[in-house]
């Protein structure tokens, strides 16, 4: 088998594997119970939060955990409309979000909010002179991802950031950063609140967190029991969040040598794929090495991937959460809608092999050349 799907999902790590096990076995108690097991429970979540917080430099209270990023990302944007609704309805997004962003923001417009799209330049980085003109008086909320899911490009936060706080200081400012961690090094101090997902960086699914600045407020959208958390009560899921901390903190571990190494895989496929007449290379200079998007024109992307299948070989077309569907990202950038038709998404991992690597490349060419005959 060859997983070339990571931006999707990862695997889950033994390490990690392992740490939950334990936690599931031993650690019993609800957190928010006062009895014994409860409070051993509690020790251990709350020792699993500040791990969380010293590698980010914030605080514990500014974690709130989620079963995923899109209840994160819900809880940031609608959170964020309800509180401030009275301030303003309006609201800007880019043009390179995940699919799940643009789904709460027809929620928000059909209940009164004015949803604006920032344009991107050629290379895919926010219009700053653009974003600049759309901020106003009643402007409550940017969000602007972090590293695109398509093509993996990465936004300059902290500009971006510091042009909307110059516009309009009460504007809150969201970033979706599924794509980012365990990618790239980043900073939360470059946002107010930031989507994070743990099975992007091979922890266990069903577990995210929203990290909101103690200066911002936000309203929750989840009611009920629990002390823990006022935004999202109920019990904790324990050995998901102890599983969620040692995968972020293994994530961070030699990042600078990992993108390296990934940089030599991407420009390896890159090099060999470019010299097919009917495959274009869906990049830009911001991309990072670790997602690569390719258009192959004449052959339908769902055709391909299943050939792939048969060589078990995984790949996905533009998200795994928009497939058969017109890549935003890559109509963004080229503005030709049969090139974001017939994308594929590659996405490679520290763990990934050239070997891996090499037996792509033949099933590539083995099926392209049968796929292409068949389509010509």
């Amino acid at each position: 088998m060859i997983y070339l799907d990571y931006s999707s999902t990862t695997p889950v790590s033994l390490e990690v594997l392992d740490a939950m096990n334990k936690t599931t076995k031993d650690f019993i108690g609800n957190p928010n119970s006062i009895n014994t097991l409860g409070l051993k429970s509690k020790s251990l979540l709350d020792s699993a939060t500040k791990q969380i917080a010293e590698i980010f430099n914030i605080l514990e209270n500014e974690i709130t955990y989620t079963s995923s990023a899109t209840e994160s990302n819900n809880m940031a944007l609608i959170g964020t409309a309800i509180s401030n609704y009275k301030k303003g309805k309006h609201i800007i997004v880019s043009k390179l979000e995940h699919p799940g962003i643009y789904v709460i923001c027809d929620y928000l417009k059909s209940i009164g909010f004015e949803i604006s799209y920032v344009n991107n330049n050629e290379e895919g980085l926010i219009d700053f002179n653009h974003l600049k003109s759309l901020i106003r008086e009643d402007t409550i909320l940017v969000s602007v991802c972090s590293v695109n899911s398509e093509m993996g490009i990465r936004q300059p936060l902290r500009i971006i950031r510091q042009i909307i706080k110059k516009e309009n200081s009460n504007t809150v400012f969201h970033s979706d950063m599924t794509q980012a961690i365990g990618k790239i090094n980043v900073s939360l101090y470059d946002v107010d609140l930031a989507t994070l997902s743990s099975h992007k960086i091979y922890g266990p699914k069903g577990i995210a967190m929203l990290y909101k600045n103690n200066a911002i407020k936000i309203t929750p959208i989840i009611y009920g029991a629990g002390k823990t958390n006022i935004l999202k009560p109920g019990t904790p899921a324990l050995p998901l969040i102890v599983g969620f901390s040692k995968a972020l903190r293994l994530s961070q571990e030699e990042l600078e040598k990992k993108e390296k190494y990934i940089k030599l895989l991407n420009e390896s496929i890159c090099k060999k794929l470019s010299t097919y007449e009917g495959v274009l290379i869906n990049k830009t200079k911001y991309s990072i090495p670790h997602i690569l998007n390719i258009s192959v024109m004449n052959i339908k992307p769902e055709t391909l991937i299943h050939a792939f299948d048969y060589d078990e070989i995984y790949l996905s077309t533009s998200t795994a959460c928009s497939s058969e569907e017109v890549s935003p990202a890559v109509m963004a950038i080229y503005n030709d809608s049969l090139r974001a038709k017939h994308t594929i998404r590659i996405s490679l991992s520290s763990l990934t092999t050239t070997e891996e690597i090499n037996k792509f490349l033949l099933s590539f060419d083995k099926n392209y050349n049968m796929l292409n005959s068949l389509a010509g």
